[in-house]
């Protein structure tokens, strides 16, 4: 029988449990050229939710394994020029297979060098999805921005708004992550309200919140806009749960891997708390 929180989710183009099981049954292949901070966070995180995961960067074999992915996920935490090189590699052949890229700008607005790779991918690559903090979107949008280091501090105006202006701008769909999350390809926008504040406690979880995306990107390649809400709706469920088994970030941190594989696919739909913008 269909919850009331089911049919709401499923008008809105939600799915997440029918998606769950879709990459817990076809264990999609997610290429992550991501940072050294999180490589083995966003690791876990995939295997945790049902994916499979390979941190391929060398430029001898990103293209090759971009192709036989289900998703690639680009993060430039830790970038250098020749991961930058990498990056736009395995980027154009996911291109050409038709294969999702999801764009995590870490720190966009910190430094120029961050910001000109994120814009120099953004040109080289068909980007599916960008999931980023305010600062960082706001950054790519050209709009004002606060950001220390990777951290966000603030921006004005409302984050829903942001998104569907920042999808516009950057012609892909883009979710922006916080204490709330918003989703938009430019018309429509989906706010996500799953989550808990412990997130923001632990390093790496935007990480992990782009390394999810790729997961749902890769069992919904034409469907973006449906799989960053899933995505998010999928982490913030699990740090749910997960908040109610620690006692602070170190055990959290154990217990969202525990949460994300525990999560299920019978029920989280009634649990997502999505709405439109």
């Amino acid at each position: 029988m269909t919850s009331e929180a089911d049919a709401h989710a499923a008008t809105l183009g939600v799915a997440v449990g029918d998606s769950l099981r879709r990459i817990r049954q076809s264990r999609p292949l997610v290429h992550q050229i991501t940072n050294f901070v999180v490589m083995n966070e966003t690791a876990n995180a995939t295997l945790a939710i049902g994916a499979l995961p390979v941190m391929a960067h060398a430029p001898e074999e990103v293209a090759e394994m971009a192709t036989v992915a289900g998703a690639l996920v680009l993060n430039i935490g830790t970038l250098t020029r020749e991961w930058v090189d990498s990056m736009i590699l395995a980027g154009r052949a996911a291109n050409v297979a038709g294969v999702p890229v999801v764009l995590d700008p870490v720190g966009v607005g910190s430094t120029m060098l961050r910001t000109d790779s994120a814009r120099l991918i953004l040109s080289q690559v068909s980007v599916a999805i960008v999931r980023g903090n305010a600062a960082e979107v706001a950054t790519l949008a050209g709009q004002s921005a606060d950001i220390r280091g990777v951290e966000s501090m603030g921006t004005t105006g409302d984050i829903g708004a942001l998104a569907a202006t920042a999808a516009r701008v950057l012609g892909c769909i883009v979710a922006v992550t916080g204490p709330l999350d918003a989703v938009s390809d430019g018309h429509t926008t989906l706010r996500v309200a799953n989550g808990h504040p412990m997130l923001a406690a632990v390093s790496g979880t935007g990480c992990i919140a782009s390394a999810i995306s790729g997961c749902f990107a890769a069992v919904n390649p034409t469907q973006p806009l449906r799989a960053a809400a899933e995505a998010l709706v999928a982490l913030g469920v699990a740090g749910e749960d997960a908040a109610e088994h620690s006692t602070g970030p170190g055990s959290f941190h154990v217990a969202l891997y525990d949460a994300l594989y525990a999560l299920s696919p019978d029920t989280i739909d009634r649990r997502a708390r999505v709405s439109t913008a």
